[in-house]
């Protein structure tokens, strides 16, 4: 793992320098003190989605969801189990098409619930349809470097 990374603050939205050895420690936000990780999602609007995306140095699971949709609820609780399988590996976000059609209209989001991996800002793969969170990990491992 690198010797430092950039970790966006889920609270606050700070980016912040942690080494990479001591992302396993709990690390905390400079600007408002709060955990960096949470083990779970981390809701992200239109104005927040960018800066996480782009500037996280670990990769970025999004699920882009919409409250209407019965697949999207289904799948809410495997994605923050595994939210609190990957991180502090991989940084987990959801985005509500609904109140971000903006995100939606950008990255073509057709159906949904659509996971898509975001790394150094750009995407490197995605997947429509529910999942559990087995799949949901081995997805993840398949496509991004982690362990």
């Amino acid at each position: 793992m690198a010797d430092s990374l950039h970790i966006v603050c889920p609270h606050c939205d700070a980016v912040n320098r942690v080494a990479g050895a001591r992302l396993v420690d709990q690390p905390v936000c400079g600007k408002c003190a709060q955990a960096l990780f949470t083990a779970q999602p981390t809701d992200v609007s239109s104005a927040r989605f960018d800066k996480h995306v782009a500037r996280n140095d670990i990769p970025v699971l999004v699920d882009f969801w919409a409250a209407w949709c019965g697949p999207c609820r289904m799948m809410a609780p495997a994605y923050a189990q595994a939210a609190g399988r990957l991180e502090p590996r991989v940084r987990l976000l959801k985005v509500d098409t609904e109140a971000s059609q903006d995100l939606a209209a950008r990255y073509a989001i057709r159906s949904i619930p659509t996971i898509a991996l975001f790394e150094k800002g750009r995407e490197i793969a995605r997947q429509a349809g529910a999942m559990d969170a087995n799949r949901l990990m081995a997805w993840v491992q398949q496509y991004a470097r982690v362990a």
